[in-house]
C-alpha cells in the first residue's frame, strides 16, 4: 500500500479553506481565542424562512449543543447557516462562522474538501479537544448536505 498525500496538501485545497487553516495554524492560543471571539460575532443570522421548519431534522445531535443547520443550493453554490446560541457557545457559533465564510457561495465541491484533520487543525493549542467530537459531527453535516446536493444535480 502506498502512502497517500497528506489531507491537508496546499494543492489539493479549494483557497477559501487553504487560508482558513494558514491562518490559524500561524496564531498563538491566545491570538486564536481572540480570533473565535471576533468570528462568533459574526455568524450569519438563520433566514426566516427556516422558522417554521421542523427543527429536529436540522439539529446536529453528536454535538453537546444545540445547533440547527440548514443549506440551500442555489445556481450549483452552497450556501449554509446555523441556529446556535452564541452566548452560551462562542466556540461552537466561531467555528461555524469561520467554515461558512469558506465554504458559503461555493460550490458543493469545496464543502467535500474539507480535509479531515480540519477541526484539529484550527482548534491546536487551544485545550478544547473535549469539542472535537461535536466540531467534526458539523463538518461531516456540512459535508453530507455537499453530497446530497451534488447528488441531485447541484
Amino acid at each position: 500500500m502506498e502512502p497517500t498525500a497528506p489531507a491537508t496538501s496546499a494543492n489539493q485545497l479549494p483557497p477559501a479553506i487553504q487560508q482558513v487553516l494558514a491562518r490559524f495554524q500561524s496564531m498563538g492560543r491566545e491570538e486564536k481565542m481572540q480570533s473565535l471571539v471576533a468570528y462568533a460575532k459574526r455568524l450569519e443570522p438563520v433566514p426566516e424562512r427556516f422558522a417554521a421548519l421542523n427543527r429536529d431534522a436540522y439539529t446536529v445531535h453528536e454535538c453537546q449543543t444545540r445547533v440547527d443547520l440548514f443549506s440551500e443550493l442555489r445556481e450549483g453554490r452552497m450556501h449554509f447557516w446555523a441556529d446556535v446560541n452564541v452566548r452560551q457557545s462562542p466556540t461552537v457559533a466561531a467555528f461555524l462562522s469561520i467554515t461558512m465564510s469558506a465554504v458559503n457561495d461555493q460550490p458543493p465541491a469545496v464543502v467535500l474538501a474539507i480535509p479531515p484533520d480540519f477541526v484539529s487543525t484550527m482548534m491546536a493549542g487551544l485545550g478544547l479537544s473535549a469539542r472535537e467530537v461535536g466540531l467534526n459531527a458539523l463538518v461531516s453535516r456540512l459535508k453530507r448536505e455537499a453530497r446530497a446536493a451534488l447528488d441531485s444535480g447541484g
